[in-house]
């Protein structure tokens, strides 16, 4: 659990600010529990760029991407997947949750947050 410096490419911080306003329902839904070190003390950071990316939310003290899969994530898989493998060998851990089950189980989707968190802390 480190907080190593993240290099990102500056040309995505207005892209990155311009998601942040216009979030969806699931990712507003998580935001609510991970904002302020609501989870555990871990500052999380929402719409965040990472290398060539912009993820959902990153504890960079963690090492940790949390990414909500909506509509917009349909036929990517490939490209999800060479993403999350670039970000993994960057040495982060990408916890995907569905955005229906953000919708319909948040409690579920923070509980496997706070336990990956506990698992790490174990580790660590």
């Amino acid at each position: 659990m480190t907080g190593n410096l993240i290099h990102y490419d500056s040309k995505l911080k207005p892209l990155s600010r311009a998601l942040r306003t216009d979030s969806v329902l699931a990712e507003v839904l998580v935001w609510q529990k991970l904002r302020a070190r609501q989870m555990m003390g871990f500052q999380f950071l929402r719409q965040r760029p990472i290398d060539k990316y912009i993820v959902d939310f990153a504890c960079l003290k963690l090492k940790l991407i949390v990414e909500i899969d909506g509509d917009s994530h349909a036929d990517k898989e490939a490209h999800d997947a060479q993403r999350q493998q670039a970000l993994e060998l960057m040495g982060f851990t990408v916890l995907r949750f569905a955005d229906h089950l953000v919708k319909t189980h948040i409690d579920g989707v923070v509980n496997g947050i706070a336990n990956w968190i506990e698992d790490a802390k174990r580790v660590n």
